[in-house]
């Protein structure tokens, strides 16, 4: 089964272009111990929250923009594997300082619980990171199979749900702490795809407009606590 690992990263804005170098140079390194595809994408639409929202989820500075990435692997085996590898290989140790915080940057792995349409290779996405009742896991892959007949009318061309499965604990930051998950939470990393911004924004507005009126139906979830934002790509290794 495919495998994800999801990341958040707060990069400063004027380091935009030493981070694309950065990721352009880490992705053979990523591709040699199993990789089958990264996504780096550059936070454009970020707003902030009242209970929490990507800024607060990798303490994010007035300087800082937020990246929203991720890496495929063929299961969850390979991923493991990878990484325990990538810590004594020379070329790792050899790469670059990173242009940004890494003790701030939270990230996890994620089992896909749907995906419809194309998920990667867009130039806009809608990231989503937020905490789910382990109890409520078919309650939400229902809701999210529903949700994609609506995005997929108004333009949307791809969405991808993924559950947690191996999201660590962090001494400074992590995906829990984040999305201010409870006991018996998991956390859930996902993205929609848009052939641009605007059919995304104007999605939005159409949604809004065809349910003004209605009685929005209960969410399996804790719709206050989701964290979502817009970001164009800035770099996936299936168009290097």
């Amino acid at each position: 089964m495919t495998f994800y690992t999801g990341s958040v990263a707060a990069v400063p804005t004027a380091n935009k272009q030493a981070y694309v170098e950065h990721a352009t140079a880490a992705w053979p390194l990523f591709e040699k111990f199993g990789a089958t595809r990264m996504v780096e994408t550059w936070g454009v639409d970020t707003p902030k929250g009242k209970v929490t929202d990507f800024q607060g989820v990798v303490d994010a500075k007035d300087d800082e923009t937020i990246v929203f990435s991720w890496i495929e692997w063929p299961d969850k085996e390979a991923a493991d594997a990878a990484w325990q590898k990538m810590q004594t290989d020379p070329d790792m140790q050899n790469m670059p300082e990173m242009p940004f915080d890494g003790k701030r940057m939270v990230f996890g792995g994620f089992e896909p619980l749907m995906a419809e349409g194309q998920v990667s290779g867009a130039p806009y996405y809608q990231g989503f990171l937020l905490a789910v009742p382990e109890k409520n896991k078919a309650a939400y892959t229902a809701m999210a199979k529903d949700a994609w007949g609506m995005f997929e009318k108004f333009g949307c061309i791809g969405i991808a749900e993924n559950w947690g499965v191996d999201v660590p604990r962090g001494k400074q930051t992590d995906m829990y702490r984040g999305t201010k998950a409870e006991d018996g939470e998991v956390v859930v990393f996902s993205w929609t795809a848009w052939p641009d911004r605007k059919t995304c924004e104007d999605a939005s507005k159409k949604m809004e407009a065809e349910m003004e009126g209605q009685e929005f139906p209960e969410m399996p979830f804790d719709g206050k606590r989701m964290i979502w934002g817009g970001f164009e790509t800035i770099f996936d290794s299936g168009k290097a």
